[in-house]
């Protein structure tokens, strides 16, 4: 996978330090890399204010900060409420800081003294990491969007393949396999493997075309070419898919006899 480097102009930092020389020298390391500093503030109370005033796109934060508010109380703020990465600068490392630090869950954990080139990882490293995060979200949003348009979804849904968005209609699936903590949806052309489970899935295409013959096992009715107690063929590629004991009368009932 290609990676394209972050233009560094276009990343500003607010930083967060209570000790005022310490701050100027990192501000000033920003800006020899070529980033763009926000702002600067000493306690949690102003950050989580600059946060919502300038909107940064990463957080340089102290953990020890003077005031009412930690930096590991002021980076879980700012995670709920604004969404914007925080890296942990400290003077120490310890373990129990550590484990109070991970906790806030920040995308980055800075030793003073630190070298640059380690200020520059870092930040490169979260930026990158929460663009990602960023369209996750926004991808599982849509789709959410989607699922509730119950209407829409009898015609088609989406799924994500190769970092894209690609429309399934639903008279194009043959049949859905579980497979450990992932589902693969199988059509005539192509297969595709998503994050789910067999019961999200079972729901979002409902029970009029589709049935649960097996638990690891989804088909749709018409694309049924034989039943042969236990298990069925399925049209063009005569898939064979075992019909598990449990839902072999919900088939039976469900199958039209002449």
């Amino acid at each position: 996978m290609d990676i394209k480097l972050f233009e560094m102009t276009k990343i500003n930092i607010l930083v967060v330090e209570d000790e005022s020389i310490v701050s100027k020298d990192i501000q000033h390391s920003l800006q020899r890399f070529g980033y763009g500093v926000s702002g600067a503030c000493s306690n949690g109370e102003k950050a989580i204010e600059m946060v919502q005033e300038l909107n940064p796109d990463v957080v340089l934060m102290d953990i020890n900060l003077k005031g009412e508010l930690s930096g590991i109380e002021t980076a879980e703020i700012i995670k709920k409420e604004f969404a914007v990465p925080v890296i942990f600068l400290t003077a120490y490392a310890d373990d129990l800081t550590l484990t109070k630090a991970i906790i806030a869950e920040p995308f980055g954990y800075i030793i003073k003294p630190f070298k640059e080139m380690d200020l520059h990882t870092n930040i490169e490293l979260a930026v990158y990491k929460h663009q990602k995060e960023q369209e996750i979200v926004r991808e599982r949003n849509f789709l959410y969007s989607v699922v509730e348009q119950k209407e829409v979804l009898t015609d088609f849904f989406f799924v994500k393949s190769n970092s894209k968005l690609v429309k399934l209609r639903t008279q194009d699936v043959f049949y859905v396999e579980a497979l450990k903590d992932y589902v693969v949806i199988h059509t005539a052309e192509a297969r595709y493997t998503i994050h789910s489970t067999m019961k999200d899935i079972e729901m979002k295409l409902g029970n009029l075309d589709f049935i649960r013959v097996h638990r690891s096992f989804i088909v749709r009715m018409d694309k049924i070419a034989s039943i042969e107690f236990p298990n069925l063929s399925l049209e063009k590629d005569k898939k064979i898919i075992p019909i598990g004991g449990s839902y072999r009368e919900d088939l039976s009932a469900r199958i039209q006899l002449v």
